[in-house]
């Protein structure tokens, strides 16, 4: 069995007397690796090197260096792909098929943060816009922070890594970066992969450990500069009530909604929302959670869905044909299916799913919800999603804006009228017009509105926000 540790100032942590964990595959519980956990000594030490290695190197290195390493980086990735895919499948449960798109994924942000390293622009001002700044020029350049702390999540283990890491080197900061318990393996494969493609000792520093231990002292320290996270509501919201003045972006929960108006392309609609709310056993923050579909359309689309539904492949995430294989473990296959039984305890309906075994929850469709449920009001992080019937464009923006969530929605609908004018009325940080809330590009600005977060992703924007504006000014002698 592997046996991994943190890695720090490019050397692994890994001694015999450490507490360890052991990772599991949530499909057959295997083992898939021991960790040798880092401590509260191992966290002082990352950001300590963090910080100095940031003072005495990564601040002075050129855009041309840090866009070649990145470059190197997506080049050994994708000869690499199958081994991060087949890891991916294993620590997470995700089905090789999206296992192998997360990596596709992950190599095209390299790539984006290598174009974009050296296109940290700025600007010159006209400071004789103003009264009396005659014979000045205004110079606005953009720096790096210095060290900013990533803690990432299970369900896109390189992906949204990746998100954090490469803007962040894109742009001259060092890293220390604590991935979840529950997929370290894919993220000490990565920092590995960073150090053959040329990345200094001491840029970006790996701890392996828990959030006690090591990911709240890393949220309060005085010399991390920023914090980038993914995770649930409870923990974003408590990283903000503690970050001080650190910048902070938080990528927190959703329970998307997806609206399809009576001239919709239904058949490609539900095609993609079987996708959309399905994909990874809906561990998605932008999964497909609630489907709002017009009453004249309602029925033919509910018969479609589940069709399509039943015809996917439950099983094992390694075989090729595996469409849904289990959650990340079985208690949060419990949890989701007690949120099943409320809800029907309540009222609601399943039309199809709604059966347990083990850590495999079945593709689930519910009718009959209301907003009193937690399938409704929460995110359910699961494969669930409810068929909602409505009537008028007012009324089903009022129930898709009728949540304390807005990351992302999607419109399907051929009258780009009515589009724009919904997409203007939704409370979402983004939204898709024919085309499912669960697509990302990895170019675009992401990121939530009300309490699904706070700042962007994308790899430009993170870059945006993993530097500082600086302003210098200069008089200039008009003398001979």
């Amino acid at each position: 069995m592997l046996q991994i540790g943190s890695i720090i100032n490019g050397q692994e942590r890994a001694e015999e007397n450490r507490q360890t964990m052991i990772v599991h595959n949530p499909f057959n519980n295997d083992k898939v690796a021991e960790l040798k956990l880092a401590t509260k000594n191992d966290l002082e030490d990352a950001v300590t090197i963090s910080f100095d290695t940031f003072h005495s190197e990564m601040k002075r290195m050129p855009a041309h260096e840090r866009a070649d390493i990145l470059r190197r980086a997506a080049d050994l990735l994708t000869a690499k792909a199958e081994d991060f895919a087949t890891m991916i499948c294993k620590e997470a449960g995700k089905p090789i098929k999206y296992s192998r798109g997360e990596v596709e994924r992950s190599i095209q942000v390299l790539r984006f943060a290598s174009e974009l390293a050296k296109n940290i622009t700025g600007e010159v001002l006209p400071m004789d816009a103003a009264v009396g700044g005659e014979h000045r020029m205004g110079l606005v350049k953009r720096e790096p922070l210095g060290v900013v702390g990533a803690i990432t999540p299970f369900n896109f283990p390189l992906n949204l890594s990746l998100h954090k890491l490469a803007p962040a080197i894109a742009a001259g900061n060092t890293v220390v970066f604590k991935p979840a318990e529950k997929t370290p393996v894919s993220a000490y494969m990565l920092v590995k992969l960073f150090q053959e493609a040329g990345l200094p000792d001491g840029v970006l520093n790996l701890l392996i450990g828990t959030g006690e231990e090591v990911g709240e002292p890393l949220v309060t320290h005085d010399k991390v500069h920023k914090i980038s996270f993914t995770g649930s509501l409870p923990v974003g919201r408590k990283i903000r009530e503690t970050a001080g003045f650190k910048k902070v972006t938080l990528e927190l929960g959703s329970n998307s909604p997806n609206l399809l108006f009576e001239d919709a392309n239904m058949e490609d609609a539900a095609t993609e929302l079987v996708k959309g709310a399905f994909a990874f056993s809906g561990q998605v923050c932008i999964s497909a959670q609630r489907i709002y579909v017009h009453k004249d359309i309602y029925d033919v689309f509910l018969d479609t869905y589940i069709q399509k539904t039943k015809a996917l492949q439950i099983g094992d995430p390694v075989q090729e044909e595996t469409d849904i294989g289990p959650m990340i473990n079985e208690e949060e296959a419990k949890r989701a299916k007690q949120w099943i039984d409320d809800a029907v305890d309540k009222g609601a309906n399943i039309a199809v799913g709604g059966e347990r075994n083990g850590s495999i929850l079945s593709p689930t469709i519910m009718t009959n919800v209301d907003e009193n449920m937690k399938i409704i009001a929460q995110e359910v992080f699961a494969p669930i999603v409810s068929i909602i019937p409505f009537q008028t464009e007012e009324e089903v923006i009022q129930y898709s804006n009728d949540s304390i969530y807005g990351l992302q929605a999607g419109v399907f609908t051929k009258d780009i009228n009515r589009a724009m004018r919904v997409a203007d009325r939704l409370e979402m940080g983004g939204v898709w017009i024919n085309e499912i809330s669960t697509y990302r590009q990895d170019n675009h600005p992401y990121g939530g509105v009300k309490q699904s977060g706070v700042g962007k992703e994308g790899v430009k924007y993170a870059i945006e926000d993993m530097t500082e504006m600086k302003f210098i000014g200069i008089k200039i002698d008009q003398t001979n």
